[in-house]
């Protein structure tokens, strides 16, 4: 698990939002609402909540900063 600061990635980034199985479930309205992570897949959204809570993005504090 990973502590402090995440390294920022656009190649993720942009993979993240232009891939084609994240078209495919939002066109066909297979979106689950806000925080049923827990009901789909227990695992990863309990890797993802320690993750989330150990670890800080440079932008929202670089956004904070010059709020």
């Amino acid at each position: 698990m990973k502590f402090g600061m995440r390294k920022p990635s656009l190649k993720k980034r942009v993979a993240a939002r232009t891939s084609i199985k994240r078209q495919v479930v939002h066109r066909a309205g297979l979106k689950m609402p806000k925080g049923y992570g827990w009901v789909r897949n227990p695992k990863k959204a309990a890797y993802n909540k320690v993750y989330n809570k150990t670890t800080f993005d440079v932008f929202k504090l670089i956004k904070k900063l010059f709020k």
